[in-house]
């Protein structure tokens, strides 16, 4: 049944998504579920609505990503990050949060997902520190963007960008950012059968 689900999901959107990566995404709900139970990792308790509110909701932020290496930082149990990682093989994938349930679980998909793009780090994101910038830092219900340029900064390579995942776009938020750095675009994300607004902030440094 999830699998059908995520079949009809997919097909509201321009995302090319293979029958194995499908395979996988369902495969990601069913442990989230199973985790779930235990350790409390999300709110949502439905798996329906977890392919609809974490699965589809991180997918499709998949166009935006910039370059090669991206860091999800405060990812709690994956978002968007693992489902970014299934759906682009071709990416390396660092995922950050300062929590050892959240890190556990998300080191037990990567084993039995088999997924060999995917590192998970258990730091506070300030005080991580990467051998190389990226090319890319993600964000979803993690901070205001003006602590997230603030703790983050030092995680971005000289020509990296942020992508911050957000519901309803604040201007007195958009408007707090350093003045270091520039709102590059804000884009609109019409997750399917989610009643709520999304957006993802396209955030870059000032040459």
């Amino acid at each position: 049944m999830l699998t059908q689900r995520l079949e009809q999901l997919l097909a509201n959107t321009r995302l090319t998504v293979t029958e194995h990566q499908q395979q996988q995404l369902v495969n990601l709900v069913m442990l989230l579920n199973k985790w779930n139970k235990a350790y409390n990792l999300t709110s949502v308790r439905d798996p329906d609505a977890m392919l609809v509110r974490h699965i589809m909701d991180s997918l499709l932020v998949s166009p935006f990503l910039q370059g090669a290496r991206i860091a999800d930082v405060g990812t709690g149990p994956g978002l968007p990050g693992l489902p970014l990682a299934i759906c682009n093989p071709d990416k390396e994938f660092v995922l950050i949060d300062s929590l050892g349930k959240r890190i556990t679980f998300i080191r037990q998909v990567i084993h039995q997902l088999k997924l060999n793009n995917v590192t998970a780090v258990q730091s506070r994101v300030e005080d991580y520190r990467p051998d190389q910038g990226f090319s890319c830092v993600t964000s979803r219900a993690f901070a205001s963007l003006a602590d997230m340029l603030a703790w983050c900064h030092h995680l971005r390579s000289a020509e990296g960008c942020f992508l911050a995942l957000k519901g309803q776009l604040d201007e007195q938020e958009l408007a707090a950012i350093p003045e270091a750095y520039q709102i590059h675009a804000t884009h609109r994300l019409l997750v399917p059968e989610l009643d709520a607004e999304r957006h993802v902030v396209d955030i870059r440094q000032l040459a």
